[in-house]
Protein backbone atom coordinates (compact mmCIF):
# COMPACT_ATOMS: atom_id res chain seq x y z
CA UNK A 1 0.00 0.00 0.00
CA UNK A 2 1.03 3.31 -1.08
CA UNK A 3 1.59 6.14 1.60
CA UNK A 4 2.49 9.68 0.71
CA UNK A 5 5.29 10.49 3.21
CA UNK A 6 4.88 13.80 5.63
CA UNK A 7 6.50 16.63 4.31
CA UNK A 8 8.46 20.00 5.87
CA UNK A 9 6.78 22.86 6.31
CA UNK A 10 9.18 25.21 5.30
CA UNK A 11 12.63 25.17 3.18
CA UNK A 12 15.69 24.99 5.21
CA UNK A 13 17.89 25.15 1.82
CA UNK A 14 17.45 26.67 -1.60
CA UNK A 15 17.89 25.93 -5.03
CA UNK A 16 20.74 28.22 -6.41
CA UNK A 17 20.70 29.73 -9.80
CA UNK A 18 24.19 28.62 -11.97
CA UNK A 19 24.23 32.50 -13.60
CA UNK A 20 23.44 34.54 -10.35
CA UNK A 21 23.84 31.72 -7.23
CA UNK A 22 20.92 33.43 -5.48
CA UNK A 23 19.21 31.46 -2.82
CA UNK A 24 15.63 30.88 -4.56
CA UNK A 25 14.29 30.17 -1.41
CA UNK A 26 16.34 31.88 0.83
CA UNK A 27 13.74 33.36 2.33
CA UNK A 28 10.49 30.57 3.16
CA UNK A 29 8.33 33.29 4.36
CA UNK A 30 7.81 35.36 1.06
CA UNK A 31 7.15 31.76 -0.57
CA UNK A 32 5.04 29.94 2.13
CA UNK A 33 1.91 31.54 1.25
CA UNK A 34 1.74 31.22 -2.19
CA UNK A 35 3.11 27.32 -2.35
CA UNK A 36 1.01 26.42 1.45
CA UNK A 37 -2.16 25.19 -1.94
CA UNK A 38 0.16 23.22 -3.31
CA UNK A 39 2.18 21.62 -0.17
CA UNK A 40 -1.61 20.42 0.69
CA UNK A 41 -1.70 18.63 -2.47
CA UNK A 42 1.03 16.63 -1.72
CA UNK A 43 -0.15 15.80 1.78
CA UNK A 44 -3.53 15.28 0.17
CA UNK A 45 -2.01 13.15 -2.50
CA UNK A 46 -1.64 9.54 0.35
CA UNK A 47 -5.36 9.42 -0.43
CA UNK A 48 -5.07 8.18 -4.09
CA UNK A 49 -4.72 4.68 -1.81
CA UNK A 50 -3.61 1.62 -3.18
CA UNK A 51 -0.54 1.26 -5.90
CA UNK A 52 -0.35 -2.03 -5.84
CA UNK A 53 -3.53 -2.25 -7.83
CA UNK A 54 -1.89 -0.56 -10.53
CA UNK A 55 -0.46 -1.95 -13.69
CA UNK A 56 2.70 -2.13 -15.31
CA UNK A 57 3.88 0.21 -17.48
CA UNK A 58 3.51 -0.44 -21.42
CA UNK A 59 6.72 -1.33 -23.69
CA UNK A 60 6.57 -0.51 -27.24
CA UNK A 61 7.75 -2.91 -29.44
CA UNK A 62 11.13 -3.09 -31.18
CA UNK A 63 10.95 -1.18 -34.41
CA UNK A 64 13.08 -0.79 -37.97
CA UNK A 65 16.25 0.58 -36.55
CA UNK A 66 18.50 2.66 -38.35
CA UNK A 67 22.94 2.96 -37.66
CA UNK A 68 24.67 5.68 -36.51
CA UNK A 69 25.58 7.77 -39.23
CA UNK A 70 21.52 8.14 -40.52
CA UNK A 71 21.26 9.14 -36.43
CA UNK A 72 23.10 11.66 -36.79
CA UNK A 73 21.55 13.29 -39.75
CA UNK A 74 18.07 13.04 -38.21
CA UNK A 75 19.06 15.07 -35.37
CA UNK A 76 20.80 17.30 -37.50
CA UNK A 77 23.61 18.67 -34.48
CA UNK A 78 26.25 17.17 -35.89
CA UNK A 79 29.92 18.25 -34.71
CA UNK A 80 28.28 20.57 -31.66
CA UNK A 81 27.32 17.28 -29.91
CA UNK A 82 30.98 15.11 -29.31
CA UNK A 83 27.91 12.28 -27.58
CA UNK A 84 26.50 11.09 -31.18
CA UNK A 85 30.15 11.92 -33.46
CA UNK A 86 33.15 9.83 -33.59
CA UNK A 87 36.09 11.51 -31.76
CA UNK A 88 38.86 10.95 -33.27
CA UNK A 89 40.32 8.16 -35.60
CA UNK A 90 40.98 4.79 -33.27
CA UNK A 91 44.68 4.51 -33.08
CA UNK A 92 45.35 7.96 -34.28
CA UNK A 93 46.48 9.46 -30.63
CA UNK A 94 47.66 7.74 -27.52
CA UNK A 95 45.68 6.22 -24.81
CA UNK A 96 46.63 8.50 -22.35
CA UNK A 97 45.11 11.85 -24.10
CA UNK A 98 41.64 9.89 -24.91
CA UNK A 99 41.93 8.58 -21.08
CA UNK A 100 42.44 12.01 -19.47
CA UNK A 101 39.81 13.57 -22.30
CA UNK A 102 37.33 11.22 -20.57
CA UNK A 103 37.79 11.53 -16.83
CA UNK A 104 38.07 15.14 -17.71
CA UNK A 105 34.42 15.39 -19.21
CA UNK A 106 33.21 13.48 -16.32
CA UNK A 107 34.25 15.71 -14.00
CA UNK A 108 32.94 18.74 -15.75
CA UNK A 109 29.98 17.39 -15.91
CA UNK A 110 29.86 16.38 -12.45
CA UNK A 111 31.65 19.88 -11.34
CA UNK A 112 28.46 21.75 -13.43
CA UNK A 113 26.09 20.18 -11.02
CA UNK A 114 27.77 20.66 -8.03
CA UNK A 115 28.17 24.36 -8.77
CA UNK A 116 24.59 24.13 -8.82
CA UNK A 117 23.58 22.39 -5.95
CA UNK A 118 20.53 22.87 -4.16
CA UNK A 119 21.52 20.68 -1.08
CA UNK A 120 24.59 19.37 0.92
CA UNK A 121 26.18 16.23 -0.53
CA UNK A 122 26.86 14.12 2.33
CA UNK A 123 30.24 14.28 3.40
CA UNK A 124 30.44 10.53 5.06
CA UNK A 125 29.33 8.07 2.51
CA UNK A 126 26.80 5.34 3.42
CA UNK A 127 28.44 2.63 5.23
CA UNK A 128 27.56 -0.74 3.62
CA UNK A 129 27.45 -4.16 5.49
CA UNK A 130 29.95 -5.28 3.00
CA UNK A 131 31.14 -2.24 1.13
CA UNK A 132 33.52 0.52 0.77
CA UNK A 133 33.56 3.47 2.73
CA UNK A 134 33.45 5.26 0.18
CA UNK A 135 31.29 5.87 -2.58
CA UNK A 136 30.51 4.04 -5.91
CA UNK A 137 31.80 7.16 -8.06
CA UNK A 138 34.37 8.20 -5.74
CA UNK A 139 35.96 4.04 -6.33
CA UNK A 140 35.47 4.80 -10.25
CA UNK A 141 37.07 8.00 -10.25
CA UNK A 142 40.30 7.18 -8.19
CA UNK A 143 40.22 4.06 -10.31
CA UNK A 144 40.42 6.25 -13.68
CA UNK A 145 43.25 8.36 -12.51
CA UNK A 146 45.33 5.42 -11.26
CA UNK A 147 44.53 3.48 -14.55
CA UNK A 148 44.98 7.03 -16.57
CA UNK A 149 48.87 7.23 -14.52
CA UNK A 150 49.32 3.37 -14.69
CA UNK A 151 48.91 3.59 -18.57
CA UNK A 152 50.54 6.44 -19.21
CA UNK A 153 54.12 4.94 -18.07
CA UNK A 154 53.54 1.49 -20.06
CA UNK A 155 51.18 0.15 -22.70
CA UNK A 156 51.91 -3.39 -21.07
CA UNK A 157 48.30 -4.61 -19.40
CA UNK A 158 48.55 -6.90 -16.20
CA UNK A 159 46.27 -7.40 -13.45
CA UNK A 160 46.42 -4.77 -10.83
CA UNK A 161 47.08 -5.86 -7.54
CA UNK A 162 47.77 -3.34 -5.77
CA UNK A 163 46.27 -0.37 -7.31
CA UNK A 164 48.45 2.76 -5.59
CA UNK A 165 51.88 3.24 -4.21
CA UNK A 166 52.16 3.48 -0.34
CA UNK A 167 51.77 7.01 -0.08
CA UNK A 168 48.07 7.38 -1.98
CA UNK A 169 46.88 4.73 0.58
CA UNK A 170 46.79 6.76 3.44
CA UNK A 171 43.75 7.20 5.05
CA UNK A 172 42.35 4.22 3.05
CA UNK A 173 40.58 1.01 4.09
CA UNK A 174 41.82 -2.53 2.64
CA UNK A 175 38.36 -2.77 1.22
CA UNK A 176 38.64 0.80 -0.30
CA UNK A 177 41.86 -0.14 -1.80
CA UNK A 178 39.96 -3.86 -3.34
CA UNK A 179 37.72 -1.72 -4.73
CA UNK A 180 39.84 0.68 -6.50
CA UNK A 181 41.71 -2.22 -7.55
CA UNK A 182 38.51 -4.46 -8.92
CA UNK A 183 37.41 -1.13 -11.44
CA UNK A 184 40.90 -0.62 -12.12
CA UNK A 185 41.16 -4.26 -13.88
CA UNK A 186 37.80 -3.42 -15.17
CA UNK A 187 38.66 -0.46 -17.38
CA UNK A 188 41.88 -2.09 -18.26
CA UNK A 189 40.04 -5.09 -19.90
CA UNK A 190 37.65 -2.43 -21.57
CA UNK A 191 40.67 -0.96 -23.03
CA UNK A 192 41.85 -4.35 -24.49
CA UNK A 193 38.60 -4.72 -25.88
CA UNK A 194 38.66 -1.87 -27.22
CA UNK A 195 41.96 -2.58 -29.30
CA UNK A 196 40.61 -6.02 -30.27
CA UNK A 197 43.14 -7.25 -27.80
CA UNK A 198 40.81 -10.24 -26.40
CA UNK A 199 43.24 -12.78 -24.84
CA UNK A 200 44.81 -10.06 -22.31
CA UNK A 201 41.16 -8.73 -22.02
CA UNK A 202 39.82 -12.03 -20.75
CA UNK A 203 42.97 -12.54 -18.79
CA UNK A 204 41.46 -8.98 -16.78
CA UNK A 205 38.00 -10.01 -16.64
CA UNK A 206 38.94 -13.44 -15.04
CA UNK A 207 40.22 -11.18 -12.16
CA UNK A 208 37.16 -9.06 -11.99
CA UNK A 209 35.40 -12.32 -12.06
CA UNK A 210 37.19 -13.64 -9.57
CA UNK A 211 36.59 -10.55 -7.17
CA UNK A 212 32.95 -9.51 -8.07
CA UNK A 213 29.43 -10.78 -7.01
CA UNK A 214 26.30 -10.29 -8.20
CA UNK A 215 24.97 -10.09 -4.41
CA UNK A 216 27.87 -8.52 -2.94
CA UNK A 217 28.67 -4.35 -2.48
CA UNK A 218 27.38 -1.91 -4.87
CA UNK A 219 30.38 -1.48 -6.58
CA UNK A 220 31.11 -5.48 -6.84
CA UNK A 221 27.94 -5.76 -8.35
CA UNK A 222 28.29 -2.97 -10.98
CA UNK A 223 31.60 -4.53 -12.06
CA UNK A 224 29.86 -7.79 -12.26
CA UNK A 225 27.48 -6.84 -14.61
CA UNK A 226 30.06 -4.62 -16.99
CA UNK A 227 32.50 -7.76 -17.02
CA UNK A 228 29.53 -10.09 -17.92
CA UNK A 229 28.97 -7.59 -20.97
CA UNK A 230 32.58 -6.96 -22.15
CA UNK A 231 32.06 -11.04 -22.01
CA UNK A 232 29.21 -10.84 -24.53
CA UNK A 233 31.49 -8.37 -26.44
CA UNK A 234 34.03 -10.44 -26.93
CA UNK A 235 31.92 -13.12 -28.10
CA UNK A 236 30.19 -11.45 -30.19
CA UNK A 237 32.80 -10.21 -31.96
CA UNK A 238 34.32 -13.28 -32.19
CA UNK A 239 31.36 -14.74 -33.40
CA UNK A 240 31.26 -17.06 -30.58
CA UNK A 241 28.24 -18.24 -27.94
CA UNK A 242 29.79 -19.09 -24.21
CA UNK A 243 27.62 -20.20 -21.55
CA UNK A 244 31.22 -20.55 -19.17
CA UNK A 245 30.86 -18.36 -15.91
CA UNK A 246 29.52 -14.87 -16.82
CA UNK A 247 29.15 -15.10 -20.48
CA UNK A 248 25.58 -15.84 -20.86
CA UNK A 249 22.99 -15.07 -23.92
CA UNK A 250 22.03 -10.98 -23.84
CA UNK A 251 18.80 -10.43 -22.94
CA UNK A 252 16.79 -8.12 -25.53
CA UNK A 253 16.41 -4.64 -23.21
CA UNK A 254 12.73 -4.24 -25.16
CA UNK A 255 11.53 -7.17 -23.02
CA UNK A 256 13.33 -6.26 -19.76
CA UNK A 257 13.36 -2.59 -20.16
CA UNK A 258 11.69 -2.21 -16.87
CA UNK A 259 11.60 -4.38 -13.69
CA UNK A 260 8.08 -6.12 -12.15
CA UNK A 261 5.76 -4.34 -10.57
CA UNK A 262 6.73 -4.91 -7.10
CA UNK A 263 9.76 -3.33 -7.68
CA UNK A 264 8.25 -0.38 -9.05
CA UNK A 265 5.81 0.09 -6.08
CA UNK A 266 9.18 -0.09 -3.58
CA UNK A 267 11.48 1.82 -5.92
CA UNK A 268 8.70 4.78 -5.73
CA UNK A 269 7.93 4.37 -2.41
CA UNK A 270 12.02 4.35 -0.95
CA UNK A 271 13.89 6.40 -3.77
CA UNK A 272 13.46 10.07 -4.16
CA UNK A 273 13.96 10.53 -8.28
CA UNK A 274 10.52 8.92 -9.09
CA UNK A 275 8.68 11.19 -6.63
CA UNK A 276 10.46 14.22 -7.21
CA UNK A 277 10.41 13.71 -11.47
CA UNK A 278 6.64 13.21 -11.37
CA UNK A 279 5.25 16.00 -8.78
CA UNK A 280 7.39 18.30 -10.43
CA UNK A 281 6.78 18.00 -13.96
CA UNK A 282 3.20 17.58 -13.22
CA UNK A 283 3.37 21.14 -11.19
CA UNK A 284 4.64 22.18 -14.83
CA UNK A 285 1.56 21.20 -16.54
CA UNK A 286 -0.36 22.96 -14.17
CA UNK A 287 1.29 25.63 -14.22
CA UNK A 288 0.84 26.36 -17.82
CA UNK A 289 -2.85 25.23 -17.70
CA UNK A 290 -3.57 27.61 -15.23
CA UNK A 291 -6.14 29.82 -17.34
CA UNK A 292 -7.75 27.13 -19.15
CA UNK A 293 -10.86 25.59 -18.25
CA UNK A 294 -11.04 22.42 -20.89
CA UNK A 295 -7.32 20.75 -20.79
CA UNK A 296 -6.44 18.16 -22.73
CA UNK A 297 -3.21 16.21 -21.47
CA UNK A 298 -1.50 14.08 -23.98
CA UNK A 299 0.42 11.06 -22.48
CA UNK A 300 3.33 9.59 -24.51
CA UNK A 301 3.54 7.06 -22.45
CA UNK A 302 0.97 6.38 -19.97
CA UNK A 303 2.22 4.02 -17.47
CA UNK A 304 0.23 2.93 -14.68
CA UNK A 305 -0.98 6.40 -14.49
CA UNK A 306 -0.10 7.49 -10.98
CA UNK A 307 1.42 11.21 -12.42
CA UNK A 308 -1.86 11.68 -14.00
CA UNK A 309 -3.87 11.39 -10.36
CA UNK A 310 -1.13 14.10 -9.49
CA UNK A 311 -2.74 16.45 -12.24
CA UNK A 312 -6.68 15.17 -11.36
CA UNK A 313 -5.76 16.03 -7.68
CA UNK A 314 -4.71 19.82 -8.32
CA UNK A 315 -7.07 20.52 -10.95
CA UNK A 316 -10.13 19.50 -8.94
CA UNK A 317 -9.29 21.37 -5.82
CA UNK A 318 -8.76 24.48 -8.19
CA UNK A 319 -11.63 27.01 -6.98
CA UNK A 320 -10.27 30.28 -9.11
CA UNK A 321 -11.30 29.23 -12.11
CA UNK A 322 -12.72 25.41 -11.74
CA UNK A 323 -11.62 22.96 -14.63
CA UNK A 324 -15.17 22.25 -16.64
CA UNK A 325 -12.98 19.39 -18.26
CA UNK A 326 -10.11 17.20 -18.54
CA UNK A 327 -9.18 14.64 -20.82
CA UNK A 328 -6.04 12.94 -21.20
CA UNK A 329 -5.02 10.55 -24.02
CA UNK A 330 -2.70 8.11 -23.99
CA UNK A 331 -0.51 7.22 -26.95
CA UNK A 332 0.48 3.30 -27.44
CA UNK A 333 1.65 0.65 -29.63
CA UNK A 334 0.81 -2.32 -27.83
CA UNK A 335 -0.84 -3.87 -24.80
CA UNK A 336 -4.25 -1.60 -25.47
CA UNK A 337 -5.73 -3.48 -22.60
CA UNK A 338 -3.52 -2.33 -20.28
CA UNK A 339 -4.04 0.91 -21.17
CA UNK A 340 -7.66 0.36 -20.78
CA UNK A 341 -7.31 -0.51 -17.22
CA UNK A 342 -4.95 2.55 -16.45
CA UNK A 343 -8.12 4.67 -18.02
CA UNK A 344 -10.80 2.90 -15.86
CA UNK A 345 -8.73 3.06 -12.68
CA UNK A 346 -8.07 7.27 -13.87
CA UNK A 347 -11.76 7.09 -14.46
CA UNK A 348 -12.75 6.11 -11.21
CA UNK A 349 -10.37 8.32 -9.28
CA UNK A 350 -11.77 11.46 -11.31
CA UNK A 351 -15.39 10.60 -10.05
CA UNK A 352 -14.17 10.41 -6.66
CA UNK A 353 -12.80 14.02 -7.15
CA UNK A 354 -16.15 15.12 -8.83
CA UNK A 355 -13.82 16.01 -11.77
CA UNK A 356 -15.56 15.73 -15.46
CA UNK A 357 -12.97 13.66 -16.79
CA UNK A 358 -12.40 11.72 -20.18
CA UNK A 359 -9.93 9.07 -21.53
CA UNK A 360 -9.07 8.87 -24.85
CA UNK A 361 -6.61 5.97 -26.52
CA UNK A 362 -4.57 6.39 -29.58
CA UNK A 363 -3.01 2.78 -30.69
CA UNK A 364 -0.87 2.90 -33.77
CA UNK A 365 1.19 -0.41 -34.59
CA UNK A 366 3.90 1.96 -35.46
CA UNK A 367 4.40 5.11 -34.26
CA UNK A 368 4.97 6.42 -38.28
CA UNK A 369 1.31 5.72 -38.70
CA UNK A 370 0.74 8.40 -35.61
CA UNK A 371 -0.82 11.71 -37.15
CA UNK A 372 -2.82 15.01 -35.76
CA UNK A 373 -5.83 13.62 -36.60
CA UNK A 374 -6.07 10.56 -34.31
CA UNK A 375 -6.31 13.09 -31.20
CA UNK A 376 -9.44 14.22 -30.68
CA UNK A 377 -8.63 18.01 -30.03
CA UNK A 378 -11.25 20.69 -29.52
CA UNK A 379 -10.60 24.46 -30.46
CA UNK A 380 -11.45 25.34 -26.63
CA UNK A 381 -8.83 23.06 -25.00
CA UNK A 382 -5.99 23.88 -23.67
CA UNK A 383 -3.41 21.12 -24.76
CA UNK A 384 -0.09 20.26 -23.16
CA UNK A 385 2.28 17.15 -23.94
CA UNK A 386 4.26 15.04 -21.11
CA UNK A 387 6.71 13.08 -22.32
CA UNK A 388 8.03 10.88 -19.18
CA UNK A 389 11.34 8.50 -20.01
CA UNK A 390 9.94 7.69 -23.49
CA UNK A 391 11.81 9.62 -26.43
CA UNK A 392 14.96 8.29 -25.31
CA UNK A 393 13.58 4.68 -26.70
CA UNK A 394 13.23 6.32 -29.90
CA UNK A 395 16.79 6.94 -30.55
CA UNK A 396 17.62 3.75 -31.99
CA UNK A 397 14.22 4.08 -34.57
CA UNK A 398 15.34 8.55 -35.15
CA UNK A 399 13.04 7.71 -37.49
CA UNK A 400 10.14 7.48 -35.48
CA UNK A 401 11.58 10.23 -32.71
CA UNK A 402 11.92 13.09 -36.32
CA UNK A 403 7.69 11.51 -36.94
CA UNK A 404 6.27 12.17 -33.25
CA UNK A 405 7.94 15.36 -33.04
CA UNK A 406 6.41 16.96 -36.43
CA UNK A 407 3.19 15.67 -34.65
CA UNK A 408 3.93 17.95 -31.54
CA UNK A 409 4.53 20.44 -33.88
CA UNK A 410 1.50 20.70 -35.74
CA UNK A 411 -0.63 19.69 -32.56
CA UNK A 412 1.16 22.74 -31.16
CA UNK A 413 0.70 22.24 -27.23
CA UNK A 414 0.75 24.93 -25.01
CA UNK A 415 3.78 22.79 -23.28
CA UNK A 416 5.74 19.80 -23.64
CA UNK A 417 6.74 18.70 -20.27
CA UNK A 418 10.21 16.30 -20.88
CA UNK A 419 11.70 13.91 -18.20
CA UNK A 420 14.55 12.07 -19.50
CA UNK A 421 17.66 10.22 -18.16
CA UNK A 422 21.26 12.76 -17.83
CA UNK A 423 23.72 10.62 -19.52
CA UNK A 424 26.26 10.14 -22.48
CA UNK A 425 25.54 6.57 -23.41
CA UNK A 426 25.20 6.57 -27.09
CA UNK A 427 28.39 7.37 -28.61
CA UNK A 428 29.14 5.23 -31.12
CA UNK A 429 32.68 4.91 -29.98
CA UNK A 430 32.39 1.88 -27.47
CA UNK A 431 34.88 3.27 -24.75
CA UNK A 432 33.09 6.76 -24.45
CA UNK A 433 30.29 4.96 -24.21
CA UNK A 434 31.49 2.51 -21.62
CA UNK A 435 32.73 4.99 -19.33
CA UNK A 436 29.96 7.44 -19.20
CA UNK A 437 27.35 4.04 -18.70
CA UNK A 438 29.90 2.93 -16.05
CA UNK A 439 29.47 6.41 -13.74
CA UNK A 440 25.83 6.66 -14.52
CA UNK A 441 24.75 3.09 -13.35
CA UNK A 442 27.51 3.30 -10.73
CA UNK A 443 25.67 6.62 -9.18
CA UNK A 444 22.40 4.46 -9.89
CA UNK A 445 23.88 1.22 -7.71
CA UNK A 446 24.89 3.29 -5.41
CA UNK A 447 21.81 5.03 -4.81
CA UNK A 448 19.58 1.99 -5.19
CA UNK A 449 21.66 0.49 -1.89
CA UNK A 450 20.87 3.36 0.09
CA UNK A 451 17.51 3.61 -0.53
CA UNK A 452 16.51 0.42 -0.72
CA UNK A 453 18.61 -1.46 1.98
CA UNK A 454 15.30 -2.18 3.61
CA UNK A 455 14.04 -4.28 0.55
CA UNK A 456 16.99 -6.11 -0.65
CA UNK A 457 14.87 -8.75 -3.07
CA UNK A 458 13.42 -6.01 -4.94
CA UNK A 459 16.59 -4.43 -5.27
CA UNK A 460 18.19 -7.63 -6.30
CA UNK A 461 15.59 -8.03 -9.05
CA UNK A 462 16.00 -5.08 -10.20
CA UNK A 463 19.30 -4.75 -10.75
CA UNK A 464 19.74 -8.62 -11.92
CA UNK A 465 16.64 -7.87 -15.12
CA UNK A 466 16.22 -4.13 -15.97
CA UNK A 467 19.68 -2.89 -15.15
CA UNK A 468 21.78 -6.09 -16.11
CA UNK A 469 19.48 -5.93 -19.69
CA UNK A 470 20.55 -2.21 -20.07
CA UNK A 471 24.33 -2.50 -19.38
CA UNK A 472 24.85 -5.25 -21.73
CA UNK A 473 22.85 -3.60 -24.44
CA UNK A 474 24.85 -0.53 -24.12
CA UNK A 475 28.27 -2.32 -24.15
CA UNK A 476 27.89 -5.69 -25.92
CA UNK A 477 25.66 -4.50 -29.10
CA UNK A 478 26.52 -2.13 -31.81
CA UNK A 479 24.20 -0.48 -34.67
CA UNK A 480 20.85 -0.94 -35.23
CA UNK A 481 21.20 -4.21 -31.88
CA UNK A 482 22.02 -1.17 -29.68
CA UNK A 483 18.52 0.05 -28.65
CA UNK A 484 19.61 1.83 -24.92
CA UNK A 485 20.78 5.43 -25.94
CA UNK A 486 20.42 7.35 -23.05
CA UNK A 487 21.52 11.42 -24.34
CA UNK A 488 22.18 14.21 -22.52
CA UNK A 489 20.66 17.25 -22.11
CA UNK A 490 22.32 19.34 -24.29
CA UNK A 491 21.95 17.11 -27.07
CA UNK A 492 18.01 16.67 -26.42
CA UNK A 493 18.60 20.87 -26.25
CA UNK A 494 19.77 20.78 -29.50
CA UNK A 495 17.60 18.09 -31.30
CA UNK A 496 13.95 20.33 -29.88
CA UNK A 497 15.60 23.24 -31.46
CA UNK A 498 15.21 22.23 -34.34
CA UNK A 499 11.49 21.80 -34.06
CA UNK A 500 11.33 25.70 -33.09
CA UNK A 501 10.98 24.53 -29.34
CA UNK A 502 12.45 27.04 -26.76
CA UNK A 503 13.25 25.74 -23.14
CA UNK A 504 11.34 27.48 -20.67
CA UNK A 505 12.01 28.27 -16.94
CA UNK A 506 10.16 26.20 -14.53
CA UNK A 507 7.73 27.71 -11.87
CA UNK A 508 9.02 28.35 -8.50
CA UNK A 509 6.13 25.87 -7.59
CA UNK A 510 7.52 22.75 -9.71
CA UNK A 511 11.12 23.38 -7.76
CA UNK A 512 9.21 24.24 -4.49
CA UNK A 513 7.64 20.41 -4.55
CA UNK A 514 11.09 18.85 -5.50
CA UNK A 515 12.72 20.58 -2.42
CA UNK A 516 9.69 19.31 0.14
CA UNK A 517 10.06 15.83 -1.49
CA UNK A 518 13.70 15.75 -1.34
CA UNK A 519 13.44 16.38 2.15
CA UNK A 520 10.75 13.65 2.83
CA UNK A 521 13.75 10.70 2.23
CA UNK A 522 16.00 9.53 4.55
CA UNK A 523 18.48 10.06 1.73
CA UNK A 524 18.21 13.59 1.53
CA UNK A 525 21.21 14.75 1.67
CA UNK A 526 22.66 12.07 -0.85
CA UNK A 527 20.00 13.49 -3.47
CA UNK A 528 21.42 15.96 -5.18
CA UNK A 529 19.53 18.70 -7.08
CA UNK A 530 20.60 21.72 -9.41
CA UNK A 531 19.33 23.84 -12.57
CA UNK A 532 21.50 23.48 -16.00
CA UNK A 533 19.76 26.38 -17.25
CA UNK A 534 16.38 26.40 -16.95
CA UNK A 535 16.26 22.66 -16.66
CA UNK A 536 16.12 20.47 -12.92
CA UNK A 537 18.45 17.94 -12.55
CA UNK A 538 18.41 15.36 -10.29
CA UNK A 539 21.60 14.06 -9.08
CA UNK A 540 23.17 11.13 -6.87
CA UNK A 541 26.17 12.53 -5.14
CA UNK A 542 26.42 14.96 -7.24
CA UNK A 543 25.91 12.71 -10.60
CA UNK A 544 23.18 13.88 -12.96
CA UNK A 545 20.52 10.57 -13.18
CA UNK A 546 17.34 12.95 -14.22
CA UNK A 547 16.30 16.11 -15.62
CA UNK A 548 12.81 17.96 -15.95
CA UNK A 549 12.82 20.62 -18.68
CA UNK A 550 9.99 22.66 -19.98
CA UNK A 551 9.11 23.70 -24.11
CA UNK A 552 6.81 25.95 -26.25
CA UNK A 553 7.17 26.50 -29.38
CA UNK A 554 9.02 29.98 -30.25
CA UNK A 555 6.10 31.11 -32.42
CA UNK A 556 3.52 31.20 -29.44
CA UNK A 557 6.26 32.95 -27.29
CA UNK A 558 6.21 35.57 -30.36
CA UNK A 559 2.88 35.77 -30.37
Amino acid sequence: MFTAKKFESSVSSGIYNEDTDIDTFGNAAEVGHAMSEVHQQLLDYKEFGNLDDLYLDVVSPPLQSCNDAEIRMILGIGSQNPELIDDVQKGSYMLPMRSFELLRRHGIKRSRLEGQICYTVCQTQSIYTRGSMMSTEKIIELAAENFIQSMSRTKEVSVVTHPYPSSMTLGRSEDDLKAVQLVQNLLLSAEKVDEKQYERARKLLEECERMSSSTGTPIQRLVFYFAEALYEKIDRENGTVSTKGLRKQILDPLEDLEPDQRFRISFHENHPLSQISQFSAMQAVIDHVAEATKVHVIDLEIRCGLQSTILMQALAVRHERPVQHLTITAVGTKSKLTIEQTGRRLTTFAESLNLNFSFHIVMVADILELNENLFELNADETVAVYAAYTLTYMIAQADRLEHIMTVIKIIRPCVMIVVEIDSNCNSPTFLWRFVEALFFYGAFFDSLAECMKNDETNRRHAESTCFKSSIRNIVAAEGGERKVRHLSLSVWRAFFTRFGLVEIELSMSSLYQANLLRQSFPCQSSCTLGMNGKCLTIGWKGTPLSTISAWKFQRDIDE
